[in-house]
């Protein structure tokens, strides 16, 4: 059985660790027992998952479902297997360096490069917290009529559950983002049970893709803030440092039973939030689309239509607590993602609590000052452009990981084999062509 690792060689020798805080505070079995090891692993791929299924793609889906039918399965698809494959590359660089992707930006690019990637970043997380914080406060106005504007200064109060969960350990943040994976997962199957929907039609449009989706710029437009949605440019940041807050040892052998359990645990997760991802726009596609309601795109108006069309009293009351767990769950982990940033790029030495309200408040006060001007009417519009934004940020996460991963100098044995450096820069290409694509469309 091998020896129990001390604090100092967890560490990683030519710096601090990525969330000191809770950097290598997870223990794992010893036991040669895979499924005792596997369940050690089993919590950062869920806190990803999160992402994949917050208020941002509750509005793209619905967007399309209520006005494409099932036809943007598919881009749900895509979007998903690319996002196994790059948290993929992510948790592997987090292993294999002890270094999180910002920490990687900032050590191994010029300044100017490191400036602008960080810029990027943080431009993505504060799109990306817009449709979390909105999300919630739209839940919140929907369940308890609370006004928009105050539901957006409740939702920043997840910063103080972060801290308050932490300070119990990593595993309490863990288990209450996936309590609330697992509420979001059952209510989104009830709706899906009582929508009835085409499963033929669903299992037809969810692999074979239909060219209208790059011809029509309406539908590729949705479709790319599909992408956005799904695979979130934070998400990478964030992989890449709390895969490291296992108790892992820190030797090859012992990052390779790393690696291998971690993709599990993500791929495990990433399946889940395809269920419900794909779940919101089959329901928007069987309950909208189908009676005619081609032009549901707002999240409350899907709210008032859902009870009234499927005829159960009650669905959308069952809508919007799942949209309040999606919008508050999406929020904590956000929250983590924007200190993962700010650390690593502008390597900040304070207090955990100060960081933590530091880059909440980066986050936050745009959403505030944008809920203030527009109020409810423009939001929704806000919703899905945040997703598009978010999806033209992702190559300034996606090419540096990919770069990275592919330097033998940097990750060793674990750097990408000739299929997955290709897949990688494939898959780089992918979301940077359909991004131009979708601006000279507009244009």
């Amino acid at each position: 059985m091998p020896e129990k690792l001390n604090r100092k060689e967890l560490l990683p020798i030519d710096g601090a660790p990525s969330l000191p805080e809770v950097h290598g505070s997870v223990s794992i079995s010893t036991s040669r027992n895979f499924w005792k090891r596997l369940l050690g692993f089993l919590g950062p791929g869920f806190l990803i998952s999160v992402g994949y299924m917050d208020p941002g793609n509750w509005a793209t889906d619905i967007a399309g479902g209520s006005r494409y039918g099932y036809t943007l399965l598919f881009a749900i698809m895509l979007s998903n297997l690319l996002a196994i494959l790059l948290q993929s590359l992510a948790l592997k660089l987090g292993v294999a360096t002890e270094r999180d992707l910002a920490q990687l930006c900032r050590e191994r690019t010029g300044k100017r490069v490191s400036i602008l990637l960080w810029l990027m970043a943080e431009l993505a997380i504060v799109a990306c917290d817009l449709a979390e914080v909105i999300g919630s406060a739209i839940a919140l106005k929907l369940l308890f009529n609370i006004p928009l504007i105050i539901g957006v200064l409740i939702t920043g109060l997840d910063v103080m559950i972060i801290l308050l969960l932490e300070n119990k350990g990593f595993r309490y943040l863990e288990a209450l983002v996936i309590t609330l994976i697992g509420t979001i997962t059952v209510l989104f199957g009830i709706q899906l049970w009582l929508s009835r929907p085409d499963m033929a039609a669903v299992a037809a449009n969810l692999f074979v893709p239909h060219m209208s989706i790059v011809t029509d710029a309406g539908m590729l437009f949705i479709a790319v803030g599909i992408l956005g949605a799904t695979v979130m440019p934070h998400n990478l940041y964030l992989h890449s440092s709390i895969v490291q807050s296992r108790k892992y040892e820190r030797t090859p052998a012992g990052k390779r039973d790393a690696v291998k359990l971690a993709n599990i645990d993500s791929a495990l997760a990433l399946t889940l939030a395809l269920f419900v991802n794909a779940a919101i726009l089959i329901v928007a596609a069987a309950v909208f689309y189908k009676s005619g309601h081609y032009e549901v795109a707002a999240i409350e108006e899907a709210y008032k239509l859902l009870s009234p069309l499927l005829g159960v009293a009650g669905a959308s009351t069952l809508f919007a607590v799942a949209l309040l767990a999606s919008g508050q769950n999406s929020s904590i982990t956000g929250t983590l993602a924007g200190q993962v940033v700010m650390e690593g790029f502008v390597n900040l030495t304070v207090a955990p609590w100060l960081r933590r309200l530091i880059t909440r408040s980066i986050a936050i006060l745009p959403t505030v000052v944008v809920v203030w001007v527009m109020g409810d009417a423009g939001t929704e519009k806000l919703l899905l452009l945040s997703q598009v934004i978010l999806s033209m940020q992702l190559s300034f996460a996606v090419v540096p990981l990919v770069y990275f991963t592919s330097k033998r100098e940097l990750m060793g044995e674990f750097v990408n084999g000739q299929v997955m450096k290709w897949l990688g820069w494939a898959a780089a290409a992918v979301i940077a062509g359909l991004n131009a694509w979708l601006l000279m469309m507009t244009i």
